[in-house]
């Protein structure tokens, strides 16, 4: 009978184009599945086929776990105390094994034995194909609709698979069988049967790669694109850098009459794609991104990686873009957040701003209006600055002498000292269950506590553009955060 499975073993293996190991290994799983099958509960089985002479060994075989953790599986785990006693040697994560009764292979149940080891060479197979794929390098996976499953959109290239999900499709494309597509490889998950290839077409790495494969020049790294934002199948935006100041990045990107840019576009449903010039002046960057609106003026906030971009009436529109999505797009390519505003607009902020400042000012340095409005001529907006400034930039304020620097400074590091023990003692307040709270960064507490939140019901009370104005977060990272903290709410209710 050895010999027998030994030819079998060999035949497979040929038939198959697969490994004899693999072969074996599915004749070992067959065994211990049929062996499993005389317990009574989910014991662990392992059988060693020698490769030669076909002769096989069974075991039952318990894994060792930390004593604390306690017994998950009673029929699989054994505590490393208990197993100390048999093999004083032994280490966490490592098995004792008992030689158990070997089922003779004449009663395994031909059918189970045949469709384990079937299975096994068509994993094996499989896994063989998708290697022999990704060896390739491919970066975009082109193949035909095959079928759909459950909503995923199947695609076929030769005898590799691809999954598709609804949202990494363009929204307005309607893809049916037989149809050719093209998408972008994100990810392999070989926990996935059948297409273990996850696509998206719109992904912005998906534009990207086809502009690499329109346009040679970033092949041969004369150009690149230092990012892309999408809005799938309506509208994006990629930004551009030449390495050769002989290269024009845009109209290379754009090609001979459009036929570069338009290749991309017919590709994804009509999207249609702004070039912008990358730059390494964040503001000049930003003000290339709102194309086609004309910029009036731009401050930046670094503290909050914030941009304020002042527009005329005019160009208000075209800035904001429909629905949003100009700025929307600018923001995303950029990496900076863009508010847009008119020159009213601007005006009425940068009074409130100065007002702040100046009660900042009067307050804490004990002032009058009229220094205050001084520091703030001079573009000093914080404590920080006035305490902490070179001196030599302070002496050449007109209007102030050496003494009155001397002092001012004085005053504004005894404020923030001040201020700083006041925040000590405000976080302190903090409630622990609060601070325990799972995935809040500690960073995130003295900004909760100058906020007046200070426990855990304080923080589910908040709505989510409260939390952001608070912390800076995104939306959807203040969503999940007030979502973990109203936890508590609903346990026990199931």
């Amino acid at each position: 009978m050895n010999r027998e499975m030994l030819m079998l073993v060999d035949a497979i293996s040929r038939e198959k184009n697969v490994e004899r190991d693999v072969v074996f290994g599915a004749v070992e799983s067959a065994l211990a599945q049929a062996t499993k099958k005389l317990y009574q509960g989910d014991v662990d089985i392992r059988v060693a086929v020698d490769r030669d002479s076909g002769d096989y060994e069974t075991f039952r075989r318990w894994h060792v776990v930390p004593d604390e953790a306690g017994l998950q599986l009673p029929d699989q785990e054994i505590l490393l105390f208990e197993a100390k006693e048999e093999m004083p040697d032994i280490e966490l994560d490592e098995y004792i094994e008992e030689s158990v009764d070997s089922v003779p292979i004449g009663r395994i149940g031909a059918m189970a034995a045949k469709q384990v080891i079937l299975q096994k060479i068509r994993d094996a197979e499989r896994e063989m194909l998708l290697n022999d794929f990704m060896s390739r390098g491919e970066k975009i996976f082109t193949g035909t609709v095959k079928r759909l499953d459950k909503g995923d959109i199947i695609v076929e290239a030769g005898r590799v698979e691809g999954r598709l999900r609804r949202s990494e499709m363009i929204a307005k494309e309607n893809l049916r069988n037989g149809d050719r597509v093209r998408a972008m490889i994100m990810e392999v998950d070989l926990t996935l049967r059948g297409a273990p290839i996850i696509l998206s077409r719109s992904a912005p790495e998906f534009m990207i790669e086809l502009f690499r494969q329109e346009v040679p020049e970033i092949e041969q790294g004369l150009l690149e694109i230092k990012s892309c934002a999408r809005d799938p199948g309506s509208r994006a935006k990629i930004a551009v850098l030449s390495h050769d100041k002989r290269v024009d990045p845009i109209g290379t990107c754009v090609g001979v009459r459009g036929t570069r840019v338009n290749a991309v576009t017919n590709e994804l449903a009509g999207e249609r794609v702004d070039i912008v010039l990358w730059s390494e002046d964040p503001a000049q960057f930003v003000i290339g991104a709102l194309a086609p609106a004309n910029v009036s003026s731009i401050v930046v906030d670094e503290e909050k990686h914030a941009m304020d971009v002042v527009v005329d009436e005019e160009n208000l529109a075209i800035a904001i873009g429909r629905g949003g999505q100009n700025v929307r797009l600018a923001s995303d390519l950029t990496g900076w957040k863009i508010n847009i505003m008119d020159a009213n607009e601007s005006a009425q902020k940068q009074a409130t701003e100065t007002d702040a400042s100046r009660k900042l000012f009067m307050e804490k340095l004990d002032v009058d209006e009229e220094i205050a409005d001084i520091l703030i001529s001079e573009g000093f907006t914080s404590l920080e600055e006035v305490a902490y400034v070179p001196i030599s930039e302070l002496l050449e304020i007109e209007s102030f002498d050496e003494d009155t620097i001397n002092e001012l400074r004085s005053r504004a590091k005894d404020a923030l000292l001040t201020m700083e023990i006041a925040r000590e003692e405000n976080v302190e307040s903090v409630s622990q269950d609060l601070r325990d709270l799972a995935g809040l960064d500690p960073a995130l507490i003295p900004k909760l506590a100058e906020a007046g939140v200070h426990t855990r019901d304080d923080l589910a009370d908040l709505a989510v553009d409260e939390l952001t104005d608070i912390t800076g977060q995104t939306a959807d990272e203040a969503k999940n955060l007030i979502l973990k903290a109203r936890e508590h709410w609903f346990a026990g209710q199931e």
